[in-house]
């Protein structure tokens, strides 16, 4: 991680014959980083929001005007503008997460979290959108649990991401799967789909990559869906802030374009990896691993997949 230093010196007088001199070091990147966060948030907040509240601004003009006294019309109106309110309220929200995640970028987390069971409780609560959406999100869960080191708040919002995007690019009854490994090496981490022939002609390209060392063992989860997919050359970006695959609709809610860029700095934060593997009609697998918290084993496994939070 990128670290800031500022170096002040002063000579001292002499003193029995020796030259002296003063050092001092001052650890400047939290100021640097807090600077750089403000500039950012407000480059990327005034550009963004920009053209929702243009399309209020015209709307707000249109039913004080001649919409005032139709009613057909002042409705179609007011559910667009609450569409639009409702995005920028998403945009600050993503904006504001992400300038906190770079914030402690540098800091690793100290806590422990159970990366299967988040995994599932994140499976319960988009129970909802996938529903409305017709799409079954399965869980293969063949361990009780996956310890990490992390922070659970922000591993919940990697998963989260992960699957919301899985969701909104999928077809009315399709399958998102979902795995977990539990204790694997950095290569078994980040190789290509074993799910056979359906991945054959993908592109796998690693988006984060932790510092290879000896021994270091994790785990891992796994977000395939069955979507449109994307070609090679948009792989590289996908991690960067607003970035969005032309030709591509992911349903009447949009995203703002900062999820994968919000996965991307707390997987990095985690000493983590991140792996994403697609090609057009072929959907796209992404694979997010953490250092584990403890040596494999445990109280058993667990068999059986879970669909939507429900056993099937």
């Amino acid at each position: 991680q990128t670290r800031h230093w500022r170096a002040l010196t002063r000579p001292l007088a002499p003193a029995d014959g020796r030259s002296l001199a003063l050092v001092v070091l001052r650890d400047e990147t939290d100021v640097r980083r807090m600077e750089l966060m403000r500039v950012d948030f407000l480059a990327n907040a005034s550009h963004e929001l920009r053209t929702p509240l243009a399309s209020l601004s015209g709307f707000i003009e249109t039913l004080k005007g001649h919409a005032r006294d139709d009613p057909k019309a002042r409705d179609k109106f007011l559910d667009i503008m609450a569409a639009q309110a409702e995005r920028m309220g998403r945009l600050v929200a993503d904006l504001l997460s992400l300038s906190r995640i770079e914030l402690n970028e540098h800091v690793p987390p100290s806590g422990r979290v159970d990366l299967a069971r988040t995994t599932s409780d994140v499976i319960d609560a988009l129970s909802v959108l996938s529903a409305e959406r017709e799409v079954r999100v399965v869980l293969q869960d063949p361990a009780v649990s996956a310890p990490v080191h992390g922070d659970r708040d922000e591993i919940v919002q990697v998963v989260q991401n992960l699957i919301d995007n899985a969701i909104k690019y999928s077809a009315a009854g399709d399958v998102v799967e979902v795995v977990i490994q539990p204790d694997v090496t950095l290569e078994q981490a980040s190789a290509p789909w074993s799910g056979g022939n359906r991945g054959h002609g993908a592109t796998r390209l690693p988006l984060v990559t932790p510092d290879r060392k000896p021994g270091l063992r994790y785990a891992a989860v796994t977000v395939r869906d069955h979507g449109p997919g994307m070609a090679r050359e948009h792989l590289p970006r996908l991690t960067e802030r607003f970035y969005r695959v032309e030709g591509q609709k992911s349903g009447e809610r949009a995203g703002t374009g900062l999820g994968l860029a919000i996965v991307k700095h707390i997987v990095n934060r985690h000493r983590g990896g991140l792996t994403v593997e697609s090609a057009p009609g072929k959907g796209a697998k992404f694979t997010a691993y953490f250092p584990v918290a403890a040596p494999r084993g445990g109280a058993g496994a667990r068999d059986g997949q879970v669909t939507a939070g429900r056993p099937t």
